[in-house]
């Protein structure tokens, strides 16, 4: 069993491209920023008075550098740094948006340069200025850092516990590796590391606000941009303009609620798969029904549980690795082609196939380096934002409640309960409801087959939301908006550029 035991990220997949920075292009101007002047504490001031200076990146695009508090309980102390990349809008702009890809740990500068017209539509492009930004500890921002050599990441990530799952012995040797883990963290990234949570970067979005020239923060997060984006209509409702939260997360919810809800949702996925998959001449499972193929893909789990394949790097594919790299494709019905080829291909004893998947997941390259630090920073704000409800106690008796809930995949997702015991912060955030009294009103939306945020979490932050109105879109995939139907499009569209909001769920 390989040593990493995260439950699964909630990145949208078009933002596994990776951006090595922003180049000055001739053709586009620079221009700087009109903050909105408006009053905070003096020792804030500055941060909110900041002047953007956007100079010209490649393809039209605009980049600049704004400052903030390293600790938002210390703002007179030190600053850090977070990076933004915008897109001018095509015609009359009509503020700012800012957008959020998830993670925790994805880059929204990626997400803007590599895929803004999978994140947003022509029309809303149109009428915004979008702008993306690598919240802190990500990316291009001051950034979470915990090796001096990517192999050591790899070796984290993929190396096998010679153990048997869920013995002491195991459970030992995977809370000293996420030890020496945060150890190298702390050595890598200093006192960042204890200041990479989600309060503390919406507190930055405000700040991005002001700076930007905007009186009312306009939003659209997706995946673990959802609860940035409740957190921050938590902090500041009087200032929420127009946020849309899309394959939202439950604020409320614990880490293990967390976990056994995504087991169930990529089984789900994964049946859903199956139905499709069965129907077709190229189907690589042998089983007639969804139930058959599950069955047989959990002895396929077993026999490499047992006998790891040998890739042509040397790598050995176990369980956990060939997990990671089922779940990928399961992030959306267009994908579906690349695990039928995965499973065809370790069904034939390759594992070229489901390293190139699992290692797409965590944005390594093929020469061993890795693209960015989403991995680093998905463990580094997990660890400040969730407090473990898991004890050593309590390991066993979990790993049974999600053997029943998800027989396949809940298996393979256990024993993760105590991962950051060790880390060298203790968690920051409250587990509780967002109710944001007094905000604008919030969009959430929520896919009724979402693997990694399942659909139920949308409808507990819509109901917790004092003005939250749920989108429903009845389908598959993780996220919904600018990926699944007009009737979403057009509730979120409308939302932005006409203030329409849905009198009751439109049902998608």
């Amino acid at each position: 069993m390989n040593r990493i035991r995260l439950a699964a990220v909630s990145i949208v997949a078009a933002s596994s491209l990776a951006l090595s920075g922003c180049f000055l292009a001739s053709g586009v101007p620079e221009t700087e920023s009109t903050p909105t002047g408006e009053k905070v504490a003096p020792e804030l001031q500055e941060y909110y008075d900041q002047v953007l200076e956007w100079s010209g990146c490649d393809g039209g695009f605009q980049c600049a550098t704004a400052e903030v508090p390293l600790d938002w309980e210390n703002p007179g102390a030190e600053s850090i740094e977070i990076a933004l990349i915008r897109l001018p809008a095509a015609g009359e702009s009509m503020g700012s948006l800012l957008v959020n890809p998830g993670g925790p740990g994805a880059s929204g500068v990626d997400q803007v340069r590599q895929g803004v017209d999978y994140a947003t539509s022509d029309r809303l492009r149109q009428h915004y200025d979008i702008v993306g930004f690598d919240p802190r500890g990500v990316g291009a921002s001051s950034a979470v850092d915990c090796y001096d050599d990517p192999d050591e990441l790899t070796q984290f990530i993929y190396e096998i516990v010679p153990y048997e799952a869920g013995s002491e012995e195991w459970i030992d040797a995977i809370e000293e590796s996420n030890a020496e883990f945060g150890a190298a963290c702390l050595e890598h990234t200093g006192e960042l590391l204890g200041h990479v949570d989600t309060v503390s970067a919406a507190r930055d979005m405000d700040v991005l606000r002001a700076a930007l020239g905007d009186e009312r923060l306009n939003f659209l997060g997706y995946s673990y941009g959802t609860l940035l984006g409740a957190t921050y209509a938590g902090l500041y409702p009087e200032k929420t303009g127009h946020l849309v939260l899309d394959g939202a997360i439950d604020p409320a919810t614990t880490d293990f609620e967390v976990t056994a809800s995504q087991a169930q949702g990529f089984e789900s996925a994964m049946r859903a798969y199956l139905a499709d998959c069965l129907t077709g001449p190229e189907c690589p499972f042998s089983a007639d029904t969804v139930e058959g193929g599950m069955a047989e893909l959990a002895a396929l789990f077993d026999r490499l549980e047992q006998s790891p394949l040998r890739a042509e790097d040397g790598r050995m594919l176990g369980s956990s690795a060939m997990f990671t790299a089922v779940i990928f494709p399961l992030y959306s019905a267009d994908t579906w082609g690349y695990l039928s080829q995965l499973i065809a291909d370790v069904k034939s004893g390759g594992a070229e196939i489901a390293f190139a998947l699992a290692d797409a997941y965590y944005s390594r390259n093929e020469d061993g380096t890795f693209a960015d630090n989403s991995t680093e920073a998905f463990i580094a704000i997990n660890c400040l934002d969730y407090a473990s409800t898991s004890t050593r106690e309590t390991l066993e008796e979990e790993a049974a409640e999600l053997a029943r809930l998800a027989p396949v995949f809940g298996p393979l997702m256990s024993y993760g309960g105590t991962s950051c015991d060790d880390w060298p912060f203790a968690p920051t955030r409250d587990r509780q409801p967002i109710v944001a009294e007094g905000s604008a009103p919030i969009l959430v939306i929520g896919t009724t087959n979402d693997p990694a945020t399942p659909y139920h979490w949308a409808v507990a932050l819509a109901e917790q939301l004092a003005n939250g109105q749920l989108v429903t879109y009845e389908g598959e995939g993780h996220t919904a908006y600018n990926k699944s139907n007009q009737c979403v499009n057009d509730a979120v569209d409308d939302f932005f550029i006409e203030d329409v909001v849905p009198e009751t769920d439109p049902l998608c």
